[in-house]
């Protein structure tokens, strides 16, 4: 398995690492590649338009299917505006407006999708719907036509089993707004074809995207390892720990935005609904009050007209009440090694599950999707940079508290042994197929 070695300054690294990440280890040399003319978007949303928008400004034309035409509607005004502005920018000419425009055809009919060679499934994050629209897409695509789905986590080996055609699903990521996020995890599931990757990961590059390959587990890679910094937010806050502590750390480290400053640009209501008793009641008590983030002018956050955020005496007082906890006196530099650390413990174990192809994959993933500081090259290369026994003492304190966070394996081998963390190599991406694959 190819891999990136330590020693480099963080500038080549990079470099090197964006380089590599093109390169999937377990594919025939030769192996083809589909021809993808034509796309289908299934949602006009915030998502479904933003990558509806990639593939009509690389010049391919996209079907999208909505199933309200005032969905349809707004979608389409939404990119339009988008486009306008560039424009107005100088981004590129006036007449490419309506070029790209052009590009895009609206329907209601999911069966206008029968002759794309590509559909990429953009609709809400239930399991439910998405296997209903795969259920129906397997119905009407034609033979060879690869059917992606958009999802953010969910198991992608139980959305292709709707289908008579599994090695034809594969997981395409996109990052919000997807019209601007450079990133795309593209997610190959257990019976996902060689030339299926193979297209995806083309057409990635045609579409002006960093696309690094992922398998199939909650959150692939990148959320994965979000959520387990989300935990750990969430745990120092019963600790008496504020949310703008803990943003203000996570800024110093080089963040543009920490955890609840990103939950109130979101919306803290995502998953949330009147009277839901959920894992986090911090948020729900906040959301009862109408504290949806910036939408309603108040979240973690109170905000004035122009978006301008300050410490709330109102979360801290609704954070003391379902708490209890006294007022913390933890350094910024425990807050940051605790959500840093966990992270990079995550990233071993996703290493050591097999659902990452190399550690400067997971580094690309977090530089180019979720605004890791580039002088720190990402949670394996700030892992060598801190070294793997402060890493380990922080987790076994953690791990302690949960055994969630107890230190990966390997964690404590290269804690004892010397090594590096972008140096691993734990056997790479395996699938169900994968030695199949290997003996055909």
């Amino acid at each position: 398995m190819s891999n990136v070695h330590s020693g480099m300054d963080v500038a080549d690294y990079l470099g090197e690492s964006g380089k590599l990440a093109w390169e999937v280890d377990d594919l025939a040399p030769g192996t083809s590649t589909r021809p993808v003319r034509s796309v289908g978007i299934i949602g006009a949303g915030t998502m479904g338009g933003g990558i509806a928008m990639n593939f009509a400004t690389a010049g391919i034309p996209v079907i999208i299917v909505e199933t309200k035409q005032e969905a349809l509607d707004r979608g389409f005004k939404v990119m339009r505006g988008n486009y306008q502005r560039s424009a107005d920018k100088g981004r590129f000419p006036q007449d490419e407006v309506e070029a790209r425009m052009g590009r895009m055809t609206p329907t209601l009919k999911m069966e206008d999708l029968a002759d794309c060679d590509l559909v990429i499934e953009a609709v809400f994050e239930d399991m439910g719907v998405k296997k209903e629209v795969f259920t129906k897409l397997d119905a009407i695509c034609k033979d060879g036509a690869i059917l992606a789905t958009n999802s953010s986590g969910l198991d992608i080996d139980e959305i292709a089993a709707m289908t008579k055609r599994p090695e034809d699903v594969i997981g395409l990521h996109f990052f919000s707004p997807a019209n601007v996020m450079k990133l795309l995890e593209v997610v190959r599931a257990d019976h996902t074809a060689d030339d299926v990757v193979a297209t995806s990961m083309k057409v990635a590059k045609e579409i002006n995207k960093v696309a690094v390959m992922a398998g199939v587990c909650p959150g692939f890679v990148g959320n994965r390892i979000l959520r387990a910094r989300q935990v750990q937010a969430n745990k120092l806050l019963y600790k008496g720990v504020m949310p703008w502590d803990i943003d203000a750390a996570i800024n110093d480290f080089g963040f543009k935005m920490g955890p609840y400053q990103m939950s109130d640009l979101a919306g803290l209501d995502i998953g949330w609904s009147k009277g839901a008793k959920t894992a986090n009641p911090i948020r729900d008590a906040l959301c009862e009050m109408d504290r949806r983030g910036q939408k309603t002018g108040a979240g973690y956050y109170d905000y004035d007209e122009a978006r301008n955020r300050k410490p709330s005496e109102v979360t801290e007082k609704v954070i003391r009440d379902v708490t209890g906890a006294e007022p913390s006196t933890m350094t910024k530099e425990e807050i940051t090694e605790t959500l840093i650390f966990s992270m990079i413990n995550e990233a071993v174990k996703i290493l050591e599950d097999n659902k990452a192809q190399r550690p400067s994959d997971i580094d690309v993933i977090w530089i180019n999707g979720y605004g890791w500081p580039q002088d720190k090259g990402g949670p394996m290369y700030y892992g060598d940079m801190v070294g793997p026994k402060a890493v380990l003492a922080r987790m076994e304190k953690l791990g302690a508290e949960d055994p969630d966070f107890a230190p990966a394996e390997t964690l404590k081998k290269l804690a004892a042994e010397g090594g590096s963390f972008v140096d691993l190599d734990l056997g790479g991406l395996k699938t169900a197929g994968t030695e199949k694959r290997k003996a055909g």
